[in-house]
């Protein structure tokens, strides 16, 4: 049994049949605990949030003022961001 950790190889070699079942049961043990992490991990642990009237206005205020404060390559001008987003607040609020 070459490549096998010795540990692992002397009750392999001296019981096949118990390695065998041990190996069954460790295999149904790993996917029950593989199963209850994909549990977990796929139930949503909040509800999420409804989106507020003016977070919806001003998403679409942003996207109609922001390419005032873009270059031509699409890099934001210098504190355009910032200027942005304070004309997106007064377009929304109106």
């Amino acid at each position: 049994m070459s490549g096998v950790p010795l540990p692992l190889a002397l009750p392999i070699a001296m019981d096949p049949q118990a390695a065998q079942a041990g190996l069954t049961e460790g295999a149904r043990l790993f996917e029950q605990g593989a199963n209850t992490v994909l549990d977990a991990v796929a139930s949503p642990g909040k509800a999420k949030r409804k989106v507020s009237a003016y977070n919806r206005k001003y998403k679409a205020a942003f996207k109609k003022v922001a390419p005032r404060f873009k270059l031509k390559n699409g890099k934001w001008k210098s504190n355009g961001f910032r200027s942005a987003v304070r004309a997106a607040h007064k377009v929304a609020k109106k």
